[in-house]
């Protein structure tokens, strides 16, 4: 531990940067009793009892940026850095780059990270925390332009950088990595956001940046199982993970998102023993779930997938109230209809159509159901699907026949038909 003076203000060294999102993540703890304990548990990734010295700090966790700058009232570098990250341009840059000695490399990371410029600072001197700050702002620059390799490297680089430090800080350098590596199809992805995870084991003040890893490493998971399905019994956990660690009102589209993709990944399993009933119904209260954030109005693509999903569950799902669950799964589908129009996603709509189609048929409502058939015919004909079309027409032949089974079974019926029709 080493304790450096920046202009008028004593700060220890190591410094909890990088792991926090902004604005907490760059600010830093300027030295005292009474901040120690709440260095040395911001370090380890854990929210501290805030001593009334850093309540600014507080409150720029909570996300009253006017509360935190009110609360910066010293006139020491670090106290005129802190308002800076928080209001950027309260101060000469210049200036304050030059009384922060050491530290001062941080002015141009917060700048970067505000996309005040577009240039990253340099090494130089900076080591530990400083030089991971600076590494993760030239990898972050690196991958814009396409070199994710590079990225990678610097992000390593980092990671060795704060090594000994804060494993936090280590972990979300690694769950940046293994982002990278996951985007660009690389095969140590995988290893890389498990190596992530356990950096971050017991860092509870970064619970969503833990669900995004969960969310993410499920998600490579969910993608490889096109090829290989046995990875989607892996995949399952770090979704349940995800949603262990955040609450909707704190992450909603994070937590929305893993709803919706456990789901996904229930539906898409086989059916294969008893536990595949109640997987089908889980996949229904999370697709529910995930529609209390995917409104129609907010997220129309994300709410028009999770509502058919939800409407085919349905169907497929036993229940003791089968028949209502059809009922509202016509209803479901009739509402993604409205929203998915014949001109720009027509297969998509006529999908729909061939589903709503078969419910309508299974409850008996034929002539309704053909309309929605022949409607869903029609597109896929446009459009050369021959397997859909086959598929439709099975359930019209179906139809067919229960509609000429009825007839004979009731003959008074038919001829009263003949005769209205005549």
């Amino acid at each position: 531990m080493t304790a450096v003076s920046a202009d008028t203000d004593l700060v220890v060294r190591p410094q909890p940067l990088g792991a926090f999102p902004l604005p907490l993540g760059y600010l830093l703890i300027p030295a005292s009793p009474e901040t120690e304990d709440a260095r040395v548990a911001l370090l380890a990734g854990q929210v501290p009892q805030w001593p009334e010295a850093l309540r600014a700090h507080e409150l720029a966790l909570a996300g009253d940026r006017d509360g935190a700058l009110a609360a910066l009232t010293g006139d020491g570098a670090v106290s005129r850095y802190n308002r800076f990250v928080i209001d950027p341009d309260s101060a000469d840059v210049d200036e304050l780059r030059s009384a922060l000695g050491e530290f001062g490399v941080l002015v141009d990371v917060v700048r970067f990270a505000l996309g005040r410029t577009d240039v990253p600072p340099q090494l130089g001197s900076a080591t530990e925390e400083l030089a991971a700050m600076v590494l993760s702002t030239q990898a972050s620059k690196a991958f814009n332009e396409g070199a994710e390799a590079l990225a990678t490297s610097l992000l390593d680089q980092a990671v060795d950088a704060a090594e000994g430090v804060s494993k936090p800080l280590c972990g979300v350098l690694l769950g940046a990595a293994a982002s990278i590596a996951a985007y660009g199809g690389k095969p140590d992805a995988y290893r890389r956001f498990e190596t992530a995870l356990k950096a971050l084991e017991g860092a509870d003040g970064l619970r969503v940046a833990r669900a995004e890893l969960h969310l993410n490493l499920a998600g490579l998971l969910h993608e490889q199982a096109q090829d290989r399905p046995e990875l989607l019994n892996a995949a399952v956990p770090h979704y349940h993970s995800a949603l262990q660690l955040v609450l909707r009102e704190e992450a909603p589209l994070l937590w929305a998102s893993a709803h919706a993709n456990l789901a996904t990944a229930y539906l898409t399993m086989p059916m294969t023993e008893a536990s595949g009933q109640l997987r089908l119904g889980v996949a229904a209260q999370s697709l529910r779930s995930a529609l209390k954030v995917y409104t129609r109005e907010d997220y129309p693509e994300e709410w028009a997938s999770v509502q058919l999903n939800l409407a085919n569950s349905l169907v497929y799902t036993p229940s003791n109230h089968q028949g209502d669950n059809l009922v509202e799964a016509v209803e479901l589908y009739e509402a993604v209809l409205e929203a998915r129009d014949r001109d720009t996603d027509p297969l998509g709509r006529a999908r729909v159509l061939a589903n709503q189609g078969n419910v309508l048929a299974h409850l008996g409502a034929f002539d309704q159901a053909k309309a929605k058939l022949f409607e869903a015919r029609f597109i896929f004909e446009e459009f050369v699907d021959h397997d859909s079309m086959r598929t439709v027409r099975g359930v019209l032949d179906e139809i067919a026949r229960h509609t000429t089974l009825n007839r004979t079974e009731d003959p008074e019926r038919d001829r009263a038909h003949d005769v209205d029709d005549d």
